[in-house]
């Protein structure tokens, strides 16, 4: 793993090829559009940018949309991407946009990863919550077609109120259709995403410990976004864990680099990538954000070169001093590995240093303060 300082560089840069998109999902970031948008960063404006992600050490980069596959120039922008010796995955929809032979011409490019979305294990659950009857069918289809050409399949599904009920057979069925990962991303009210669709705090905690167990028995490796608290969530299991069996363990250490310096079962790098660290969105038309559940804007590509805006727009730099940290978040003892979501911050409160508002635990330093009352 290239060690890196996310103040200087992002571990991840994720760039919205289009907005355009056949679905209609209810939790759409993007508030998706069937028609692509006149002003989207062309080809040339592409590679230039491809450049500049290069050389900022080398960050994974993954189109997203919107649906990527939407644009015709797809596969020249990768095959571009992947000869610099960038790593590429993408993001598309489950259309009929998704066939044999596009997927064989992305294995022939290099793209490195396809995730598809899977937000129920049945056709009912997951067709609602896509608005398109018939996608469930197509994505089972299009993840066959990534196993014949032996191409690794991430499976990413948002929880919800829709879905939150049946989530073990929804990891029967990451199981049964062999992924490599699973990305299960906790609702954002941003978008077409509302505030009543999402789970509970005391919910988002049972899902956490839930998934904890799960990602030690199952073959897939498991991976949380909006749902920084889950890293918490792992450390604590782990340090009890460690205790019952005697290992020696600095718990300091554990709260600034994790477990291990490394992949630690949070599913990506080791000292809290969030909205704004380690982290970097780039919008269609080139707008770059924190993340794209975090709309506010540090710049454009087209003016500002991107490592410009990564290292020194105001935003980004208090998005990566965890001690400036609002409310209970500031002060809790897990904030260099957690942070909370920022983008739930912003969306719930108007403020991305305030506490993650869907968290139910209660910093060391307050638990003292309150017994000492």
């Amino acid at each position: 793993m290239i060690n890196r300082n996310f103040n200087e560089n992002p571990f991840i840069v994720i760039w919205e090829l289009t907005r355009a998109c056949q679905l209609k999902c209810l939790h759409c970031r993007a508030e998706a559009q069937y028609h692509r948008h006149p002003l989207e960063l062309t080809f040339e404006e592409g590679k230039k940018l491809i450049d500049n992600i290069y050389e900022m050490n080398n960050p994974m980069l993954v189109f997203t949309g919107g649906d990527p596959l939407m644009r015709p120039d797809i596969y020249d922008i990768a095959d571009y991407a992947i000869k610099k010796g960038v790593r590429v995955s993408m993001t598309p929809s489950a259309t009929p946009n998704v066939t044999k032979e596009t997927i064989q011409k992305a294995k022939e490019v290099g793209i490195a990863r396809w995730a598809f979305s899977l937000d129920g294990p049945t056709a009912e659950i997951h067709d609602h919550f896509r608005g398109v009857e018939g996608s469930f069918e197509l994505t089972i289809n299009a993840i066959r077609y990534l196993h014949e050409l032996e191409i690794p399949v991430q499976i990413n599904t948002v929880i919800s109120n829709y879905n939150v009920n049946v989530l073990e057979y929804m990891a029967k069925l990451v199981e049964e259709l062999e992924c490599v990962l699973w990305s299960v991303f906790f609702l954002v009210p941003t978008g077409r995403g509302k505030e009543t669709d999402m789970i509970s705090p005391v919910q988002h905690e049972r899902v956490f410990q839930w998934l904890y167990q799960l990602s030690k028995k199952v073959s897939f490796d498991i991976k949380t976004t909006a749902a920084q608290h889950y890293r918490r969530v792992v450390i604590q299991q782990k340090i009890r864990e460690n205790k019952k069996t005697n290992k020696d363990i600095q718990y300091q250490d554990v709260l600034m680099n994790g477990m291990t310096g490394q992949i630690d079962g949070l599913g990506r790098a080791p000292k809290g990538v969030n909205d704004g660290n380690g982290f970097v969105f780039i919008s269609h038309i080139g707008d770059v954000y924190p993340s794209g559940l975090l709309p506010i804007k540090a710049g454009n590509v087209r003016t500002t070169p991107l490592a410009d805006m990564y290292r020194n727009a105001p935003i980004f730099q208090d998005l990566r001093n965890p001690d400036k940290y609002k409310g209970k978040c500031g002060v809790c003892e897990f904030r260099y590995v957690c942070g909370g979501s920022r983008s739930r911050a912003f969306a719930m409160t108007g403020d991305y240093m305030e506490s993650e508002p869907y968290c139910v635990y209660i910093p060391k330093v307050l638990r003292k303060q309150k017994n000492n009352v």
